[in-house]
C-alpha cells in the first residue's frame, strides 16, 4: 500500500528594511494554516535572491510543500529572477505556491497545461510591474536627493563637534610638547581620528 506523505505549509515574508513591520504578512500567512515555526523572514532588499532565510526555505521545499506568500512582490522584485525562482519552486521542487492577495496566483488549481500557460502568463505580469515599480522608486528617490543636494541639504550624520580642548591639545601637539598618542588621548580620541581631524582643520587654517 502506498504511503500518503503530509502536506508541509510553509509561509516566506520579506521586508525591505529592518524599520519596516512584518505583522501584516505574517498574519495573513497565519490565517492559511501556517505554523510560526515554518515561516521564514528576511529583511532584505527585493532586487535579488541572495537572502539567508530564503535559501533556507527553499532547502525544504518538495513535492508535498505548500508555499505562501502575501503578495508577489515579497518573493522578489526582478522580473528574470523572479520567474527563474518560481520555476525552481514550481519546476525543480515540484512544490505550490499559493499568492494570497491573488487567488489566480495558486498552483493548487489547475495543473494541466492550461492552469501552467495562466499562472506564466499572469507571474509574467506582475513581477514585470513589480520591477518597474522599483525602478520607479528608485528613480525618484535619486532625482529627490539630488534636488536636495542642489538646495545645499546635507546627507549622512552630523559631524560629531570637536572637543573643547582640541584646539589647545593641537598647538601643544605641532609644538611638540606631547606625542600624537598623548594628545589623542586628552582629546579622548583614536590616533587615527585626531590625526585625521588635525589634518582637516589645518586645511582650513
Amino acid at each position: 500500500m502506498e504511503t500518503i506523505k503530509k502536506q508541509t505549509n510553509y509561509g516566506y515574508v520579506r521586508v525591505s528594511t529592518r524599520e519596516q513591520n512584518e505583522d501584516r504578512q505574517i498574519i495573513a500567512i497565519k490565517e492559511m494554516g501556517v505554523p510560526e515555526k515554518n515561516i521564514f523572514i528576511d529583511k532584505m532588499s527585493g532586487k535579488n535572491f541572495e537572502r539567508p532565510q530564503y535559501k533556507k526555505l527553499l532547502r525544504k521545499l518538495n513535492e508535498n510543500s505548500v508555499l505562501y506568500i502575501k503578495s508577489i512582490d515579497r518573493l522578489g522584485r526582478n522580473y528574470m529572477d523572479l520567474s527563474e525562482q518560481w520555476r525552481i519552486i514550481t519546476k525543480d521542487k515540484g512544490a505550490d505556491v499559493v499568492v494570497i492577495d491573488m487567488p489566480i496566483l495558486d498552483t493548487r488549481k489547475e495543473k494541466g497545461l492550461l492552469g501552467t500557460f495562466i499562472s506564466d502568463l499572469i507571474l509574467a505580469l506582475l513581477s514585470y510591474v513589480a520591477e518597474s515599480e522599483y525602478r520607479t522608486i528608485h528613480q525618484r528617490q535619486a532625482e529627490g536627493i539630488a534636488a536636495a543636494k542642489e538646495r545645499g541639504v546635507k546627507f549622512g550624520r552630523p559631524p560629531i563637534p570637536l572637543p573643547e580642548n582640541f584646539y589647545e591639545i593641537h598647538r601643544e601637539w605641532r609644538a611638540k610638547k606631547i606625542t600624537l598618542k598623548q594628545a589623542a588621548e586628552s582629546c579622548n580620541m583614536p590616533v587615527g581620528t585626531f590625526y585625521e581631524k588635525a589634518r582637516k582643520f589645518e586645511d582650513q587654517d
